[in-house]
């Protein structure tokens, strides 16, 4: 059984999915490793070269500078890379961003293929699938760094704003984004963009909130959660806490 980050590597993980709820607990069942390698799932193993947190935000800014000033080195996308991520991936870093098509994060951070490992949901909205899919980059694949990222004139936020109901399933989004929202409703300034910054911010903190896993690896320095705003505008990411 491999373990990244002192958790069961991924084909543990993955197992973790057939369990079912008891009024005592969790009871899980492991399918025979035939059914596993029908599948193609594998066991990843411990990744040989971690990348700290402190080292992964450096390079996502230096990234976004390149980016800014239109010098992109574009990384990691050529065959060979394909080939070698066959094997197994090792993202050096985790974001939970929006959907918007403007904010593409492999783009913005000039990362190739198997740097990041990317969550995008509109309004950067730490659902329950979202956090469930951070706990897997972190705790199985072993990246040290999640940035909630989100953006100028966010759609999503600037739904949550209004007072009406939001139509079909968008309202699961903006009920999502609705307790940032109240914190600033009432502050001074642009109330879109107070609203967004409170977004990105509460979501950062739904991740901790919500998660054992994540709370877990913050607690024993194998974790950093950062905020990020990124300005549609002018391309730059700044970090906000």
């Amino acid at each position: 059984m491999s373990r990244i980050n002192g958790f069961v590597g991924r084909r543990n993980f993955l197992l973790g999915a057939a369990g079912f709820a008891t009024a005592g607990g969790l009871l899980w069942y492991q399918r025979p490793n035939s059914i596993l390698q029908a599948e193609g799932a594998d066991a990843n193993p411990v990744n040989p070269r971690p990348v700290t947190s402190t080292e992964a935000l450096k390079r996502l800014l230096e990234g976004n500078q390149r980016f800014v000033d239109q010098k992109r080195k574009y990384p990691d996308q050529s065959l060979k890379r394909v080939q070698l991520l066959a094997k197994g991936q090792y993202p050096f870093a985790s974001v939970l961003g929006c959907a918007d098509s403007r904010v593409p994060a492999e783009i913005i951070f000039d990362q190739g293929l198997g740097n990041l490992f990317v969550v995008r949901v509109a309004g950067n909205v730490a659902s329950d699938i979202a956090i469930g899919s951070l706990e897997y980059a972190t705790s199985v694949l072993g990246s040290q760094l999640i940035v909630v990222l989100g953006h100028k004139k966010c759609g999503a936020v600037i739904e949550a704003l209004q007072e009406k109901p939001a139509p079909g399933r968008i309202s699961f989004i903006v009920e999502g984004i609705r307790p940032a929202v109240a914190r600033v409703r009432l502050s001074k300034g642009d109330v879109r963009e107070n609203a967004i910054a409170a977004n990105i911010k509460y979501q950062a903190e739904k991740l901790q909130s919500r998660s054992t896993i994540l709370a877990n690896l913050i607690q024993k320095g194998k974790l950093q959660i950062v905020s990020a705003y990124y300005d549609i505008d002018t391309g730059k990411v700044s970090i906000t806490t």
